[in-house]
């Protein structure tokens, strides 16, 4: 039978090949980027008693209000924006599915979608299933800035989005204001949706700024916000997430996501609108996580991996070319099998595998967990 499948060249993602490795092989799972650490026990009882108070049945399809008015709240708060809750918030299972629709909502057949690689491994998918054709941008180790000049030479009449992701999973940098204001210029007089990945807008360390497309009107005016409350509070198989766009391209985006999801879950949106009337549940974020990232570079600080603190993220980059020439996904498997440590190869992020011998360790885990990952890293 003739190969029908939209997708003939994606493969299974690298975090389950990975995932599944270091359970086969019991090593320390420092790939998939989920915390290892409980979610807080207020939000635990939060969902629990919108369980018990019957909020069981269908949400409304853009979200519980009560939940979008505290994002909206937050935004505008931490940003100066001024996003509305009843027409410009969307909540969503996950960011993943938020960014699917967005693409599946503008993006035609022939349509060009810009992408800086390395890049998660969901927006390309999304924009091949929906016939759109990928516009890829490498950046380069070890700093990955973004070379704006070269993202507007790829800009074509064809062009229908660009996408960013800041803080960027998986090199863990952060765009900067004159990054935002270079992209500001290019994107002005032009109808190029910007889809913006900010799932980890609250993780960022030594007194960097996150700097949201919600704080420059010109960007906002075209632009998706993507967020994850999973990455924010520690339970990232909860899927729950938004977006927030201005209003007519808001109205698009509901066309589609009522007939993909329809509506979230709904006892623990009951619980998110509560649980974010206290901003220091994300605004503490960034020291949690800057505390875990100091320990782990302190306890690796004298091992024969190269790096560069993360700015933002939960994610550290590790060069390991003074290690060996190998492969990072022959090298990757082999820690696995041989040292009993997982990690995330990340030449499968850019573009035609290009190899720079950096490989993804996530450090959202128990500091009991990070000193025995450190033993065996020291050892190689």
């Amino acid at each position: 039978m003739k190969n029908m499948s939209k997708l003939p060249e994606v493969t299974t993602s690298i975090f389950s090949v990975m995932g599944q490795m270091a359970q086969k092989y019991d090593a320390i799972n420092l790939s998939q980027g989920f915390p290892g650490f409980d979610t807080d026990p207020a939000l635990h009882a939060l969902v629990t008693e919108a369980m018990a108070s019957g909020y069981n049945q269908y949400a409304p399809m853009q979200g519980v209000y009560s939940l979008r008015e505290q994002i909206a709240l937050k935004l505008n708060t931490l940003y100066g924006s001024d996003y509305h809750p009843e027409t410009e918030v969307t909540v969503t299972v996950g960011a993943t599915q938020a960014i699917y629709t967005a693409i599946s909502a503008f993006v035609h057949v022939n349509d060009e979608v810009i992408v800086l690689k390395p890049a998660y491994d969901s927006y390309e998918p999304a924009i091949l299933i929906n016939g759109g054709k990928i516009v890829s941008i490498q950046l380069k180790a070890p700093d990955y800035t973004v070379d704006w000049n070269t993202v507007q030479e790829a800009i074509t009449p064809a062009t229908k989005m660009l996408i960013i992701n800041t803080p960027h999973n998986p090199t863990g940098t952060v765009l900067t204001k004159a990054d935002m204001l270079a992209l500001e210029r290019i994107l002005e007089g032009t109808n190029i949706i910007l889809l913006s990945d900010e799932v980890y807008e609250h993780i960022v360390f030594d007194g960097v700024t996150h700097e949201s497309v919600a704080k420059y009107p010109k960007l906002a005016d075209s632009a998706f916000i993507t967020a994850s409350f999973g990455k924010t509070f520690h339970n990232t198989g909860w899927k729950m997430g938004y977006t927030v766009a201005p209003k007519h391209l808001m109205e698009e985006f509901q066309k589609v996501h009522q007939f993909t999801v329809f509506s979230v879950d709904h006892p623990m949106q009951k619980a998110f609108a509560q649980y974010l009337k206290t901003p220091s549940h994300y605004l503490e974020l960034g020291t949690f996580y800057q505390r875990k990232r100091d320990l782990f570079l302190d306890l690796i600080k004298d091992s024969r991996f190269k790096m560069t603190p993360s700015l933002g993220t939960y994610f550290q980059l590790l060069d390991y070319s003074d290690i060996t020439e190998e492969n990072d996904v022959l090298f990757a498997e082999r820690l696995i099998k041989e040292k009993g440590i997982a990690s995330i190869p990340t030449s499968v992020f850019n573009l035609d595998q290009e190899d720079f011998k950096m490989l993804r360790f996530c450090f959202a885990k128990t500091d009991e967990t990070l000193e025995k990952a450190a033993e065996i890293l020291n050892g190689i």
